[in-house]
Order: C-alpha cells, then structure tokens, then sequence
C-alpha cells in the first residue's frame, strides 16, 4: 500500500490580488516539498456538482459559477481560474475518498487550494468556495454506505463552513482545535450540533504544542475514539505554525507530525487505517512546506 497525492495544475490558476496571504506561492511551496516523495500521484479529476449538491444548495453551485472575477466579500476573491481550481478541489477529495475506500491506496493528501473549511452552506468566505471536507464525507456516506464519518480540523482557523455543513449530520463527527479569539469568530465550546456531533477545543493564543497536545489528549482523540469512525478525514490547516503571519500559535513541524500518528492511531483501531486529508491553512511558505511535508511523510509511513 501507499500514500496518494492528489493535485491538479488548475489549482494554480486560482489568481488573489498582491498581497492576499492565500496565494498561489503557497501551493508551489507544498508542490516543491513533496517532490521527491514516493507517492502516488494522482490527476484531480473535475469535481461534478452533484457531489457538491450534498452539501451546499443549487442557489450556492449558481453564485459560484456566476460570480465572474471580482470580490465575493473583502478577503475572498475570483480570477478567471478560480471556478476551475475550486471544482479541481471537489473532484479531488471525491477521488481521494473513493480511493482510500476502494483499497487502492492507504491514505491519501489533497494538494489543492482554494481551501474550503469556511465555506458555509450559502455563503464563500475566508478565502473559500466549496466545504471540501464536508462534501468528501457526505460523499463517503451515500455513494460508500458508510455510517459515522470523523473530520478533525487543525487549522489555526476555526472551521465554521464544515460546522455549518455538517450540523444536523449524526453521522458526522467534527472536531476543531483553532485559536480563540480569532477568524472567524465561530467554534466556542457550547457549539455542539444538532445531535452533538460537533466539538470545539479553543486554544489561547500564544500556547504552543504542549497545550495542543494535551488538548486532544483530554478531549479530541477520547471522542473520535468512542465515535468509531469507519473513514477520518482531516482538515490539515498548518497555520498554527509558530511562524505563521494570520495566527499567534506556536506549533512546530513535530505538533503535526504527533497529531497525524494519534489520528492514524484510530484510523488503524477502528477503519483500517483509512485516512483523506486535504490542505487548509498555512501562510509562511517556509513553516507550511517544512508541516506540510512532516505530515505527508508520517501518512506514508503509516500507510507501509
């Protein structure tokens, strides 16, 4: 077995303005370090709007495709390659779920942008179009038959678009560590979801990977443990890297490294070690491509 990683050169020509923190270096950055890994590299096919519609509305699929180049709100914006680059994203997560699932591979890493994790179900913000995540797991439920689903976001960033995607969704257990307070304001602790699916673990700024750690410890790994998933998905935001411009965390490459093991832990208690995660976060090139590269080589060493 081994470990996919799924892309697609579209996801480069997602275009933001001077300046915009989630730019197209960040991507090149994540290409450069993965390079010489042994992977298998898999073309992200066009996302398909059915895939979408599980988690977003017909009216959320039509402002997307008509929004043009412009502005969606202040940090959230559309060149002429962003409708493609955003459907890459799609088609990504769904190749990588049906992969994992059909046995293919052992897990699988989603390099693709634009990122997805405060997508609401009508609203793009925070630089994101379509809930990735979320769609990956709805997809895994009704096309896989699978029935408990667990989606654990590390961005810096609370994750209020998957919250929203998946709040009425037993089968899906979110779990969040994010800085508080912060963008975007969501992910207090008494946010639980309609059939207490969610949880929320704020971190004060300026702790580090003790307080991480310990945080999943006492409350994240106990819950997705009890949950039994049968698929995990992450959400692998790396902006809560100590160097991050956007946040006031202070992880190192080893935090990432810890957290994927513990997950991969579960994966291989409860579903075969099957794993999807996806690129979030992250906005210092040299602290993303060091994480992001710790992360991958620990999914391919669990994945052996």
């Amino acid at each position: 077995m081994t470990t996919a990683l799924v892309t697609h050169p579209d996801c480069l020509d997602h275009i933001t303005p001077d300046g915009h923190p989630e730019r197209v270096d960040r991507l090149l950055a994540v290409n450069a370090a993965l390079e010489d890994l042994d992977l298998r590299r898999v073309e992200a096919p066009m996302g398909e709007d059915k895939a979408i519609l599980r988690a977003h509305p017909q009216s959320h699929i039509d402002r997307i495709n008509t929004a043009g180049v412009g502005a969606l709100d202040p940090d959230t914006f559309m060149s002429e390659g962003s409708l493609a680059a955003a459907y890459r994203d799609v088609g990504a997560v769904v190749k990588a779920v049906d992969m994992v699932m059909g046995g293919e591979v052992a897990n699988a890493f989603c390099a693709i942008r634009p990122p997805g994790h405060h997508a609401e179900r009508e609203k793009p913000m925070g630089f994101c179009l379509f809930g990735n995540i979320a769609i990956a797991a709805k997809h895994a439920l009704e096309v896989h038959g699978l029935s408990r689903v667990a989606i654990m976001d590390f961005d810096v960033h609370h994750g209020n678009g998957t919250q929203d995607l998946v709040w009425d969704e037993a089968r899906i257990l979110f779990a969040s560590t994010h800085q508080m307070p912060l963008f975007p304001g969501t992910g207090a602790p008494h946010e639980r979801g309609a059939h207490n699916n969610v949880l929320n673990v704020p971190l004060a700024p300026n702790t580090g990977g003790a307080e991480f750690r310990a945080a999943m410890e006492a409350q994240v790994l106990p819950a997705i443990d009890a949950f039994k998933p049968e698929l995990i998905l992450i959400s692998a935001g790396f902006d809560a890297h100590k160097n991050d411009p956007l946040a006031n965390l202070n992880w190192v490459e080893d935090d990432f490294i810890w957290a994927t093991d513990r997950l991969c832990d579960l994966a291989d208690k409860h579903c075969d070690g099957k794993v999807v995660s996806t690129l979030e976060g992250g906005y210092d090139l040299e602290g993303l491509a060091a994480s992001c590269a710790a992360h991958v080589e620990t999914l391919m060493e669990r994945g052996r």
